[in-house]
């Protein structure tokens, strides 16, 4: 039996990847898509969307209520993301949520509402499987390199700095690192911002350039020697993978996790 998906961006970068990778996957059926353009319309009456008749709305809960879906992908913006999430949830919808940008109020009150709603979500700040492995051999890593710098860069269309992968990453290094103020105890930036933004003592440099899809470097520093672990995205067929896997692990779940390392771990 096929996966009912419904998918919310599906004209943007990512979004028109991911209905690629749906209508390739056997297992996966698109049911609807949310566009805040095309109301009323069917795919097939947009020329970037698959000649199929799949209903387009722009209300989330119309659809939800209209449509019979097992999984909810929202791949748009931190605000609408959000909205479209909290009412897929409602409605007891499975979600996999690849919109970066989100507070930690925000998750936590979702994860609240999949705990009550008894409905699985993935959010994920990086469908990359490579992505997921950096951020775990960064954790590993921390435990030996309490000295650590993270150099994130995306496109310059991307709205928020630091990247989720980047604060995450940072959170992971805090799970395997004491608290340390890093630099010199007198250090002063002559530009303000010169050094990144601060979390737990480890600094973030945030890249925005066209040209780039999502890169990270995490350096460690030791005494004679550094390590440094980087990943590259150099097109969007790398966060396929990752969105597909989610789909189909979200299906056996019935709470909230944030981040793709929570389905691919390391042994």
């Amino acid at each position: 039996m096929s996966i009912k998906i419904i998918i919310a961006g599906p004209r943007g970068r990512m979004g028109s990847k991911a209905i690629k990778m749906i209508n390739e996957e056997e297992s996966f059926e698109l049911v609807a898509c949310i566009d805040r353009k095309n109301n009323g319309k069917q795919s097939k009456e947009i020329t970037m969307l698959p000649n199929l008749n799949v209903p387009i709305f722009d209300d989330a809960n119309e659809c939800f209520k209209t449509v019979d879906a097992d999984v909810f992908i929202d791949l748009t913006i931190p605000d609408a993301g959000f909205n479209h999430t909290r009412i897929a949830l409602d409605n007891q919808i499975r979600t996999v949520v690849g919109t970066s940008g989100f507070s930690t109020e925000q998750v936590n009150e979702l994860s609240n509402l999949a705990s009550l709603q008894n409905t699985g979500c993935i959010i994920a700040p990086n469908f990359a499987v490579g992505a997921i492995l950096m951020m775990q051999f960064a954790k590993l890593a921390a435990s030996y390199f309490p000295d650590v710098e993270i150099i994130e860069k995306h496109h310059d269309k991307k709205l928020d700095a630091p990247s989720g992968s980047a604060v995450k990453t940072a959170e992971l290094i805090m799970d395997s690192r004491k608290y340390k103020k890093q630099g010199h105890p007198e250090e002063k930036e002559t530009m303000s911002g010169a050094r990144g933004s601060d979390i737990d003592g480890m600094k973030i440099h945030s890249v925005r350039l066209p040209g780039l899809v999502a890169h990270q470097e995490v350096i460690f520093g030791g005494p004679g020697q550094s390590l440094t672990i980087k990943h590259d995205s150099y097109n969007r067929d790398s966060f396929m993978d990752g969105i597909k896997l989610a789909v189909k692990e979200v299906m056996n779940m019935n709470e909230l996790v944030y981040g793709l390392e929570n389905i691919v771990t390391i042994n």
